[in-house]
């Protein structure tokens, strides 16, 4: 029995052996057949390698396919399951699809002179159909009826065996094609080729892809791939008829970039290989994972030839990479599963327990573990293509016919024969349905249903039975316009787009260990092109597994750091410094610290940030307090002092401080006590603009006033009678006055126009901001207070000049001493108020120089008359003015006097009595209070001493009769009223015929 089965198993792989082509001997590959009017072609790689053996001498190489994989015959039933399931429904009508499925025995070689042979049956030469082609006529060993195992007397080809003979359904020599009355399979088969392939499902590779699409696209048949994922594919301009029904692998590497960024895996190995799909991906996704600040530690390509020397050499590098870098805890690799498995077998202790991201080359390959446990590896997350459900496959299994189905299915024959032998069902069904690849179901089932919907579109005004009423280009144009669904279960429409590519995605599948099979069909997560979403469907599974493992060059930069990537170094490999002053950062790993908001503020290293205190020279304030409180005194004491003047306006000491301008100096002090006010409370517009205008006013009347009363003084004592009389007539005070304030309202106005002082939120310190007053243009701000220091320089000149005068006229000693306060205050000012730190006291800065300049006016100019007036009465009485004027003039500085002492003349007409006098003496003398008896004469004491007087012609005029008493007396009284008002030309200039009164001399 034993004999009989393995000469039966040596016969079918004689029978495998096809012949030759262009020098090589390549085996015959298997293949499954179905007639229809339109033909797909298929290409599946049913054996995983092939073994080539070259010969040296010049003979034709050998290639013979190795490796059957039941996963990969899965794929062709699922091509074949498609496609009865479209013949059932009535998407085309009375039109019927066929299949020619060869196997591509994961060979580029192989595959292409199997499709050679579908373009051949093309030009209808069909060369290899025909008994003519080297390896198909009869004279090929192995094809005659003299070959051992193909006549009836072959044990085990003989009708007595059991099983084969003609009571098996489907066996028998009834059976076209396996008997030796069959055409085609003895002398006398006539050369029948099948029909001809419309449009090609495959290749799964890339590489047999990208060398097979060059071949279809000669003659523009439409080709659609359900696995291959290069990106180079997508080139229309060298591959025009490919499409395929999954994503390109430059969306592959963006899924499995997103599954490292989500885990926070930034440092990971890559392992590759040589091959356009290997080195494609590993470039696409080294791209995308520096946008996403992911780092690779190395990048090893492996040789796309197993037996290369240099093979075992870098996997070798590859362990020790990650043995002597346990950052390394993922390794993403899109190598070949012969190649993993390779490496698997070679990890030693260290090298385990780590990560594996498999690309969909291996990720549904559970023979890269071999004898070795999942356990012993570590963790392997596999992106796979998209699934879908798959129970209408899985009931196809399950009612699978070993009989009906294998009389065309030589691939499933083999399996029936090899490793399903024996099988029956429902055991065949469930055998099976462990090796379906769930993302192949969808693909390839994707690629028939497009398929139809063209056909049903194309064939929809003509007659397409045969195959023959259309041309290739028109059904690769209907492709890319097709849009459909896979039915009731899945209503989403798909389409190609531009570059062929349809609209689908990825699922993220975790590996388990199932007693001593490994499972790879738990969906963990799923990713969308379209909208480019990495989803997790299961995500306390996955992270259970490796929620705890880290693969990074550095720890992460804790909440409050920022990372700081070292130099010539790789952006993961960084160190953690503290985030700045006033900057945050509430996050790991972050590459910079946020600044905190205005009005905000942050310590090194945080976290968060602070909300800034606003301060500002508040009413609440002690110091502000204290500053009102002398502002507050100052005002009241400029208003008692106001008050007690008008109270005592008639005195002397009222007088001689010439009264209408010195209460013009008591208001604007009022005005510059106010203005201090200003500088304390919540900084707005209106507020800054109105404090520093009104101290500049009213602080210029101010000096204004004192200028004016400095030249009084000095046109009254000090300048040279010549040119007196005509100073006396251009000294006009008020005109003064309003002249001087008038260039400060010029200033002030440009400056309110130009560049106003405005409120601003200025920061202080870390936790604080100022508002505070910006006085806008520090020009304007210059000019203001310079004007105010030039005309006070000019009245502490004329005062300091002016300062030897009688004691009770001596307002210039006081006017100088208030000014030198002024300068040293102002002075001061200066350098301090522009170099001090901003802050919420600067605006005392300034406070405190104008209070100490009104203090300084107000106490030096009115409070020692206020002392005259309240407490020293007896000097303020015209007598004491009076005996100051003769004490004055008693001094040997002074030259005789030669005074015309005026008295209103009388109405009768009396001529004047001249004396000469010197002109301080005039001067005196016309600001001397006189008293009168009640008689009308002026009284003895209130003359000068005749001491200094020397009487001129004419003689002493005769005593005054009764009417010129009276005249007199109304004259004085009138002299009275205009007694030192400031104005001498009332008293010397405007009235020429005042009579002369002389000093009685005793």
């Amino acid at each position: 029995m034993a004999t009989s089965t393995g000469l039966c198993y040596l016969c079918l792989l004689v029978i495998a052996n096809w012949g030759s082509l262009n020098g090589s001997s390549y085996t015959r590959p298997l293949e499954a057949t179905k007639d229809g009017d339109i033909i797909i072609g298929g290409i599946f790689p049913v054996h995983e390698s092939v073994d080539f053996e070259d010969n040296y001498d010049g003979r034709p190489s050998s290639r013979n396919c190795t490796r059957y994989s039941v996963a990969r015959l899965l794929q062709a039933l699922m091509l074949v399951e498609a496609v009865g399931a479209v013949n059932r429904s009535p998407l085309l009508g009375n039109l019927t699809l066929g299949y020619h499925i060869v196997d591509s025995c994961s060979d580029v070689t192989t595959a292409v002179a199997v499709m050679q042979r579908f373009l051949d049956a093309c030009n209808n030469s069909r060369p290899g159909w025909s008994n003519s082609i080297p390896g198909w006529n009869n004279n090929r060993p192995g094809w005659s009826n003299n070959r051992p195992g193909w006549n009836n007397s072959t044990p085990g080809w003989s009708n007595n065996r059991p099983g084969w003979n003609n009571s098996r359904p489907g066996w028998n020599n009834s059976i076209p094609g396996w008997n030796n009355s069959t055409p085609g399979w003895n002398n006398s088969r006539p050369a029948r080729p099948p029909g001809l392939v419309s449009v090609v499902v495959g290749a799964y590779h890339s590489e047999i892809s990208i060398a097979v699409a060059r071949q279809l696209s000669i003659k523009q048949i439409p080709q659609i791939s359900y696995g291959s994922t290069t990106g180079i594919l997508s080139d229309k301009s060298r591959f025009p008829a490919f499409m395929r029904t999954v994503p390109e692998d430059n969306y592959q590497a963006q899924a499995i970039v997103d599954i490292l960024a989500h885990h926070n895996w930034t440092w990971v190995g890559v392992v590759t290989t040589d091959g356009d799909y290997g080195r494609y991906a590993a470039q696409r996704f080294q791209e995308h994972a520096r946008v996403k600040g992911i780092c690779v530690a190395f990048c090893e390509v492996l040789s796309d030839i197993l037996d290369d020397r240099n093979l075992a050499q870098v996997i070798n590098s590859i362990v020790q990479d990650i043995e002597k870098d346990p950052r390394i805890g993922v390794i993403v690799s899109f190598a070949k599963p012969d190649h993993m498995k390779y490496l698997m077998s070679m990890l030693t202790p260290n090298a385990t327990g780590r990560v594996w991201i498999a690309s969909d080359n291996w990720a549904t390959s559970a023979r890269v573990l071999e004898d070795r446990k999942l356990s012993d590896i570590g963790t392997v997350i596999g992106v796979t293509l998209k699934s879908s459900n798959m129970s209408h496959f899985e009931r196809y299994l399950e009612h699978l016919d070993p009989d009906l189905d294998a009389q065309n299915n030589t691939i499933l024959r083999q399996y029936l024969w090899t490793m399903g032998k024996g099988l029956t069902q429902p055991e065949l069904g469930a055998a099976l349905k462990r090796k379906i690849y769930p993302y192949a179901v969808f693909s390839v089932g994707l690629a028939v249903r497009a398929i139809a919907n063209a056909l049903a579109n194309l064939c929809a005004n003509r007659d397409c039975r045969g195959g023959n009423n259309f041309k290739s280009w028109e059904l690769k144009s209907a492709l890319r316009r097709s849009n459909f669904t896979l039915g009731p279960d899945d209503t989403h429409q798909y389409k190609f787009d531009k570059h062929g590519d349809l609209n689908t995605g990825y699922d993220v599948i975790l590996w388990e260990q199932d007693g001593e099979n490994v499972d790879m069909t738990k969906v963990v997560a799923k990713y969308d092109i379209s909208s480019r979403d990495l989803s997790f469907v299961n995500e306390a599974k996955i992270s259970n597994l490796v929620g705890n493992v880290t693969s990074r060059c550095s720890a992460d930069c804790q909440p409050g750091y920022r990372k700081v990537s070292q130099d010539e170094g790789p952006v993961c490999c960084f160190k953690c410094t503290k985030c700045s002053k006033n900057t945050y950062n509430n996050g790991t790993d972050a590459e910079d610290c946020m600044k905190c908001e205005d009005g905000q503020w942050s310590e090194e290293g945080s976290t968060r940030c602070l909300d800034k205190t606003i301060v500002f020279f508040g009413w609440k304030e002690n110091f502000a307090i204290v500053l009102l409180s002398f502002a507050a005194l100052g005002v009241l004491l400029t208003l008692v002092v106001l008050v007690l003047f008008l109270a005592r306006w008639t005195t002397p000491v009222v007088k001689s401080s010439v009264g209408p301008i010195c209460l013009l100096l008591l208001f604007s002090l009022l005005g510059t006590f106010v203005s201090a006010v200003l500088f304390v409370g919540k900084p707005n517009d209106a507020q800054c603009q109105a404090r520093q205008v009104l101290f500049g006013l009213s602080f210029t009347v101010c000096v204004s006033c004192i200028l004016v009363k400095s030249l009084k003084i000095l046109l009254a004592f000090q300048i040279d009678p010549s040119i007196r009389l005509v100073l006396d007539k251009l000294f006009q005070p008020y005109l003064i006055i309003a002249a001087c304030v008038a260039i400060q309202v010029g200033i002030c106005t440009a400056w309110l126009l130009i560049e106003a002082p405005h409120a601003e939120r200025k920061d202080l310190r870390r936790d604080k901001i100022v508002l505070q007053c910006n006085e806008g243009g520090m020009l304007f701000f210059g000019l203001m207070l310079g004007y105010i220091g030039l005309l006070s320089l000019i009245g502490f000149v004329v005062a300091f000049y002016s300062r030897r005068l009688p004691e009770g006229y001596n307002e210039a000693k006081f006017i100088t001493f208030a000014l030198v306060v002024y300068f040293v205050c102002w002075v001061v000012f200066g350098p301090v108020y522009f170099h001090a730190e901003v802050g919420d006291f600067l605006p005392a800065v300034e406070m405190i120089v104008i209070l100490f300049t009104a203090y300084g006016i107000l106490c030096t100019l009115f409070l020692p008359r206020c002392y005259v007036i309240l407490f020293r009465k007896e000097r303020n009485t015209k007598e004491a003015f009076r005996q100051n004027v003769r004490e004055y003039s008693h001094r040997p500085s002074l030259e005789p006097p030669s005074i015309l002492l005026t008295d209103d003349p009388g109405s009768n007409g009396q001529a004047y009595h001249p004396l000469q006098a010197s002109s301080s003496q005039t001067s005196l003398a016309s600001l001397v209070p006189r008293e009168e008896m009640p008689d009308g004469r002026v009284s003895p004491e209130s003359t000068m001493s005749s001491a200094h007087l020397k009487p001129k012609s004419p003689p002493p005029p005769p005593p005054p009769t009764k009417t010129a008493t009276a005249t007199t007396a109304t004259t004085t009284a009138t002299t009275e009223n205009t007694f030192l008002t400031g104005d001498r030309t009332t008293l010397i200039n405007k009235r020429k015929k005042s009579l002369v009164r002389c000093a009685t001399v005793h």
